[in-house]
């Protein structure tokens, strides 16, 4: 077992225990690390027998850590790509997430920043997937099998397409009253909410295909599950919908109190920094508990598994690798 799914498997058993180490990982200072620094980090981590036993007490195997679960994919060992690593996440997916919920005047301008705001979202997505022994080759950053880059490319062309339809009936209709409200405000949260989830299962799909390795207690690999990966990616899809939908309804809502309290009526220019500040505020603070809800290190009964997996052990709960 990989020294990072070994550190969630003793530091990340409840949702507070992840959430404050989320708090940690998502700082945005490691990404200033250099490779070479990340590469240390996991030596110390895997030649220091204190490390996996103590592994907050001391101030560089602390930052040796943060470094490793920054950076690192916990299955096959190779650094994430700089832009893909959960830290940049907050910093690069904000504005786009933000630019694809603003008013556009034309569909093709919004059909632009949806496809770049679901094209990052599907990037980080597969980066920091699950890497199964029957789909190794098709881990992030080796360069993918043609069949799940059309299916990736289909997904966010899809997303980005559906995510416009709102602001192209605006924009091609004179829309008034009820409709228009429906359209621009209400129609794209749900729409947000279940494009999100549907990039996630779409481009993680081979994990569910083909399944993903699961492992007893000490970290043997026992099989290969596609319930399993079924699970993981059901887990994380729920988890990123329930992130960008938080990630636009609690800002209009504290809007809409703001407006109706009259305390910027007269300077309406000031909404657009304030939702800004509100959206960035809202996902940052949403970030960590997303990547908490559920277990790094995820669990699944023995008797959820297929009958071969049953045959090959008496553990009663077996463990994956979830991915975020």
């Amino acid at each position: 077992m990989d020294v990072n799914l070994q550190f969630w498997s003793t530091e990340g058993k409840s949702f507070f225990q992840r959430f404050l180490h989320w708090t940690d990982i998502l700082d945005p200072t490691v990404l200033l690390k250099s490779n070479e620094e990340i590469e240390k980090s996991r030596l110390l981590l895997q030649t220091s027998s204190q490390s996996l036993q103590e592994p907050l007490l001391d101030k560089t195997v602390n930052e040796a850590w943060k470094l490793s679960l920054s950076s690192v994919h916990p299955v096959t060992g190779e650094i994430i790509p700089l832009v893909f690593r959960p830290p940049a996440f907050l910093l690069l997916a904000t504005p786009l997430f933000f630019a694809s919920l603003l008013p556009h005047r034309g569909a093709k301008q919004a059909f632009i920043w949806q496809f770049l705001f679901h094209a990052y979202t599907a990037g980080f997505t597969i980066a920091n997937g699950n890497a199964t022994a029957k789909a190794e080759e098709t881990a992030f950053p080796q360069k993918l099998p043609q069949k799940e880059l059309l299916v990736c490319t289909g997904a966010v062309s899809y997303a980005a397409f559906m995510g416009a339809v709102p602001h192209f009936i605006v924009s091609q209709n004179r829309l008034s009253g009820p409709l228009h409200v429906f359209f621009r405000k209400i129609l794209p949260i749900p729409l947000l909410v279940y494009l999100s989830a549907f990039t996630v299962m779409i481009v993680r799909g081979t994990e569910r295909e083909n399944g993903i390795e699961v492992m007893d207690k000490n970290g043997k690999v026992i099989g290969v599950s596609q319930k399993a990966g079924n699970k993981a990616v059901q887990d994380t899809a729920l988890s990123r919908a329930a992130l960008f939908g938080a990630g636009v309804i609690i800002p209009d809502s504290l809007l809409n109190f703001v407006q109706r309290t009259n305390f910027l009526l007269r300077n309406p220019h000031a909404l657009t920094p304030l939702r800004v500040l509100m959206t960035v505020s809202t996902l940052g603070a949403l970030l960590p508990v997303s990547f908490s809800v559920f277990p790094q290190l995820g669990e699944i009964k023995r008797d959820d598994l297929e009958k071969e997996i049953l045959s090959s052990t008496e553990e009663t709960e077996l463990f994956y690798n979830r991915g975020v």
